[in-house]
């Protein structure tokens, strides 16, 4: 009984405990009573289940230890589980980032290039030079498409052009024009300005 005891037999097979304990008690409430034979025989019925039960006892211990290792082996596993789908996802999001900046720098690539041939194209649509017809003017030939669109920008033909043109509100036919291409914002402003301050008509 002192060895189940001491392996804590009354609080891991609590009801075989206390059927011995009874067992012991009520023999001994026979010893008091003299009934020397009968008290042997439960001091004998517990000695027996006390053997039995000290053997159960190591059972339901290893069974127990068995059961506890396999839940932690369990949890390890779990444990590892949920770290390697953390980390796999932690790798798709990784690769999706990557994959968005990559796809992001190839449309910007394609904006870019798309905007070069375009602006190539209209580089090889404009002329570098216009003829003057008759009754042609400054503002007339910088107000048509191929050339500027816009007649308030003659003085940037008028500029580029001061060795043959005394007075800008003359032209003569058969004179060949050079058209500035690419002027800057500034450029643009100035020639607007001037457009409006000394206008031609």
């Amino acid at each position: 009984m002192e060895r189940v005891r001491i392996h804590d037999g009354q609080k891991i097979l609590p009801a075989e405990y206390k059927s011995i304990e009874d067992l012991v008690l009520r023999g001994d409430a026979l010893v008091r009573k003299e009934e020397i034979e009968a008290a042997d025989k439960l001091f004998l019925l517990a000695w027996s289940k006390a053997n039995l039960l000290e053997k159960n006892l190591l059972l339901e211990k290893r069974r127990l230890a068995e059961e506890k290792l396999r839940k932690e082996q369990a949890e390890r596993l779990e444990a590892d589980r949920k770290r390697a789908m953390e980390e796999e996802i932690r790798k798709q999001a990784e690769q999706k980032t990557v994959e968005e900046k990559a796809a992001r720098a190839a449309e910007t690539r394609r904006l870019a290039e798309k905007a070069e041939r375009a602006k190539q194209a209209r580089e090889r649509q404009s002329p570098a030079y216009h003829t003057v017809k008759r009754g042609e003017s400054l503002p007339f030939i910088a107000s048509q498409p191929e050339v500027y669109n816009d007649r308030n920008l003659w003085p940037l033909l008028y500029r580029a052009n001061r060795d043959q043109i005394s007075n800008p509100k003359h032209l003569w036919p058969g004179q060949v024009l050079r058209i500035p291409r690419n002027p800057s914002r500034e450029d643009i402003a100035e020639a607007k300005k001037y457009a409006q301050d000394r206008p031609l008509h």
